[in-house]
């Protein structure tokens, strides 16, 4: 772990007192739906194992930490509450809030199946109230500034493919569309997200794409010959990644600002399911917790399989990483080349905010 603390320690002067805001799904979501009565929950043994000092579940999709947990340890802050926590209030509200829920889309109709889930139109919406909450705290300029000053972190994309596009054989957007064809419609209200979001002040904003959709120890169980990551999601994430930067390039451009980095989780996990031992795991193929070929049916629950050492595995759960995936992770997002982090990294950011 020597790589992240030097990279965090990077930042840490010029990273004092900036807000942080979180936004998407189950990858970033820090415990939204702990108060919601749907089935996209981490409430339960064995989540949690690893996370520090109670080692129980917080509602996080990790045995850990998760990439927000590690991003405010790398900017010198607290972890940011979730949006629905009754102790996000007073002095809390200033770090920031995390708005994520697990199960969302970018499309309002992912995730249905989960029933009660805060969709992405509502997150901004919280974001909304959010500031007019700051505001009467410290005032409108005041809450203008700390937006405007903050770091955004959106995660979106992934449950459009694999819980709405292939999420039965004959599902309806796949009657609709070829995989070209919703991946643009993906993109395009993708932009119009980030749109919102520059326009209620937001000008500092880490885009996620997709991870290797076909390689997560869900898809090996359920479509996989011979351990082979499946195909079409795998297919499914090459076009919708490119087609990310693409976007995020073009509205940087109109905007005359390079307020969008695009990050390239794709990138970065196929390193990890390509060369798994490079980097200290000893399977990309298995997740830790599960049960089934894979470890990867169903959900990790109490009764499932559980690895001892989690640091051995990539995939925490059928569908998550662990919190060593997920530091190898930030340490891209910190460090990364324009391989993975375009059109810079996060200490390129940081460095230059510090000089205005």
């Amino acid at each position: 772990m020597a790589l992240f603390a030097v990279a965090a320690a990077m930042l840490l002067p010029t990273a004092d007192a900036r807000a942080f805001f979180v936004f998407g799904d189950s990858l970033v979501d820090n415990g939204n739906n702990n108060y919601l009565l749907t089935t996209a929950r981490a409430d339960s043994p064995p989540y949690g194992i690893d996370y520090p000092p109670t080692h129980r579940p917080t509602g996080r999709f990790s045995n850990g930490y998760n990439i927000p947990d590690l991003i405010s340890q790398a900017l010198g802050a607290e972890s940011t509450l979730p949006y629905l926590s009754p102790q996000l209030n007073g002095e809390n509200l200033l770090i920031g809030a995390n708005f994520a829920s697990a199960g969302v889309g970018i499309l309002n109709d992912t995730g249905v199946q989960f029933v009660n889930i805060i969709k992405i139109g509502q997150q901004i919406d919280f974001f909304r109230e959010y500031q007019q909450r700051v505001a009467a705290l410290i005032g409108e300029e005041a809450t203008q500034s700390l937006v405007n000053d903050a770091l955004v972190l959106i995660t979106l994309g992934g449950n459009d493919f694999v819980n709405n596009y292939f999420f039965t054989s004959f599902s309806s957007r796949r009657a609709q569309y070829n995989l070209q064809d919703f991946s643009v419609l993906l993109i395009t209200e993708y932009r119009k997200i980030l749109t919102t979001l520059y326009e209620l002040g937001a000008r500092r904003v880490l885009v996620t794409g997709t991870g290797p959709l076909g390689c997560v120890p869900s898809q090996l169980a359920s479509q996989s010959r011979n351990g082979q990551c499946a195909p079409e999601p795998q297919k499914a994430a090459a076009i919708f990644n490119p087609l990310l930067v693409q976007m995020v390039t073009e509205l940087n451009r109109e905007i005359g600002s390079n307020v969008f980095i695009a990050a390239n989780a794709n990138s970065k996990q196929n390193d990890f399911i390509d060369y798994p031992q490079n980097f200290g795991f000893i399977t990309a193929k298995v997740a830790c917790c599960g049960q089934g070929p894979y470890n990867g049916m169903g959900i990790c629950n109490p009764t499932s399989n559980l690895c001892a050492d989690r640091s051995q595995y990539v995939f925490w759960d059928p569908f998550h990483p662990t919190e060593k995936a997920n530091r190898l992770i930030v340490e891209t997002l910190i460090s990364g080349s324009e391989k993975y982090m375009f059109p810079m990294n996060l200490s390129t950011i940081m460095e230059l905010d510090s000089r205005i």
